[in-house]
């Protein structure tokens, strides 16, 4: 099973995706069921993207879906009936979605449902809770509260930076968000919980990024260690599954090799980089 669908599991807010990169499966919390976001990325899968914020939770339907979902795959036949032999164990829960997780206004007492149910259901203590974000609410009180708690309970941060420019963020993320709030957002999340930068990497109108623009992401991270704002290193991808937006016939994804040659350079500055074409 690879099936991205958020509803595959017939839940609104938790789905199941076997991650072959994570070898095993994440369980996934889907906070934006109204397909809203703040930013409008042109390689993004969500089908009728809205500009907005999440809706608000219903935090005991959340818990009751996570806690009968995470019983299954303890306690069920989930794993024998649909994971493959070698990738049965739940590697990660994260919260990702349709749109940008912390723009929910209970996102801090999710953080704590989520711990509360990892402590009760015993699960490993190398479960990894993930964020997905693009950054951009971190100076929200009830985020950075969240981001605490996330730091106890062996939790990353994979904050988005697909481009180091602001020209390039608009082109790509469809916001107007400047380089040094994004810097400032960054060093926040850093400070808060364990960082990652996630970055998608691809061809636009048939062009790879160019050497400005790596140079350009280059000398933002060259900047941020400088000042000793030290993420934990660098998620580079390309794109994997088609794009919903205008642009995506515009859009490809690079190859493996040109991939790496760009983590080569980033790999220079001392940053861990992994890639997954």
């Amino acid at each position: 099973m690879a099936d991205h669908n958020r509803d595959s599991a017939g839940l609104r807010y938790v789905y199941p995706v076997v991650s072959r990169r994570a070898g095993g499966v994440s369980v996934g919390i889907n906070l934006n069921t109204n397909n809203a976001c703040n930013w409008r990325c042109i390689y993004c899968q969500v089908p009728d993207l809205t500009l907005g914020a999440a809706p608000p939770v219903d935090l005991a339907l959340l818990e009751q879906e996570l806690r009968g979902f995470l019983h299954e795959l303890l306690r069920g036949d989930f794993m024998r009936c649909r994971v493959p032999e070698g990738m049965r164990r739940i590697s990660d829960i994260a919260l990702s979605g349709n749109g940008e997780p912390t723009s929910a206004g209970e996102f801090a007492q999710v953080i704590e449902l989520v711990a509360r149910l990892e402590q009760e259901l015993h699960l490993p203590g190398d479960l990894k809770l993930i964020l997905i974000t693009n950054g951009s609410l971190i100076h929200r009180e009830n985020v950075q509260q969240g981001l605490r708690r996330m730091a106890q309970h062996n939790g990353e941060v994979w904050f988005k930076l697909d481009r180091a420019s602001a020209d390039g963020m608009r082109r790509i993320n469809g916001t107007n968000i400047g380089m040094g709030k994004v810097r400032e957002n960054l060093a926040a999340a850093i400070r808060l919980c364990p960082a990652w930068l996630q970055t998608c990497w691809f061809a636009l109108d048939g062009a790879p990024p160019d050497k400005q623009g790596e140079d350009g992401y280059l000398d933002f991270l060259a900047g941020l260690l400088r000042d000793n704002i030290k993420p934990q290193g660098v998620l580079l991808y390309t794109l994997a599954r088609p794009s919903h937006q205008p642009e995506a016939s515009r859009l490809a994804a690079l190859s493996a090799q040109q991939l790496e040659m760009f983590a080569g350079r980033i790999r220079t500055l001392g940053l861990e980089t992994k890639v997954s074409p």
